[in-house]
């Protein structure tokens, strides 16, 4: 953890404690490295598989890969001679066999219920409209928009460790980037800030917490009868419309602040389907056109 905390975010750090406190300590933390054997780890695999709470497969993966991690710290600087966990082999999987995500229909169905709410109103219309990150929200101030050209600048992350409130950089290099944004979002924004007293634009514009927006789109979510879904699958439905709409995967990338266009498609490319025929139909038309 030393180790660790030299090269990582602080919020990944409170993720990586709590990953290790709750999942590996309590099996492993009486016994020596070098006596933990691929038995052992092959017996806290079948647990985790079996647990009452049902873990996700991209969850289990997380967890297997982080003991993995410690093996391999310790093979390459405490001389471990191998890594049970690789011979034992993963579990879980990297990519969701699912995704969530909500249709235009659905979104315009849940947000009817939030026209009085402005700050939740305005909120959610930028997660759906613009694919930001729920971090990158909450860390957005008034400066940040710019209101002839109709973008808003992400530059930055607001995460809360503790009592204490952090604004680090974003996700990745790439995530740092500038996002258009329709004139109907911009002109919530602008109303929405006029009405905050005292406000100075350098501040943060959204003056909630992840925990209050998750339970109010759980809330309205059950209200509206419309299906739940994380914050984070917000990010999911504006590159699903991005896609219904046509446009192509780099512009897809730019926009979400994917590292490269690869992740993109990794992430979306089942959204796709459809678009082979279209292609075949395509090429027939020309064919046609030949003779």
């Amino acid at each position: 953890m030393e180790d660790c905390k030299v090269h990582l975010k602080p919020t990944t750090m409170e993720n990586k404690k709590f990953l290790i406190q709750t999942k590996l300590m309590p099996y492993f933390a009486d016994l020596p490295i070098c006596d933990i054997d691929i038995s052992m780890v092959r017996k806290w695999q079948n647990e985790l598989l079996s647990h009452e709470n049902g873990y996700s497969q991209t969850y289990l993966k997380t967890v297997h890969n982080q003991l993995s991690a410690i093996f391999n710290y310790a093979v390459k600087y405490y001389r471990l001679p191998s890594n049970p966990a690789a011979t034992c082999g993963s579990m879980g999987k990297k990519k969701a066999d699912t995704m969530q995500f909500w249709t235009q229909e659905e979104f315009n169905t849940f947000i009817s219920y939030l026209e009085d709410q402005t700050l939740y109103y305005v909120i959610f219309h930028l997660f759906f409209y613009s694919g930001i990150r729920e971090g990158e929200l909450l860390a957005l101030t008034l400066d940040d928009f710019d209101f002839e050209k109709n973008t808003v600048k992400i530059t930055k992350n607001y995460v809360k460790i503790g009592n204490e409130e952090i604004i680090q950089s974003p996700k990745t290099p790439k995530s740092k980037r500038v996002i258009t944004l329709p004139q109907e979002i911009m002109d919530m924004v602008k109303n929405y800030s006029a009405k905050l007293y005292g406000y100075s634009p350098s501040e943060r514009l959204f003056f909630v917490n992840k925990h209050a927006i998750l339970r109010k789109l759980n809330n309205i979510s059950k209200l509206s009868g419309v299906k739940k879904i994380r914050i984070h699958d917000l990010h999911h439905s504006h590159a699903s419309l991005l896609i219904e709409l046509g446009f192509p995967p780099l512009l897809i990338s730019e926009r979400l602040g994917h590292e490269n266009v690869e992740t993109t498609l990794n992430i979306y490319s089942h959204l796709y389907p459809n678009k082979h025929e279209e292609v075949a139909k395509a090429l027939s038309q020309l064919m046609q056109m030949k003779k």
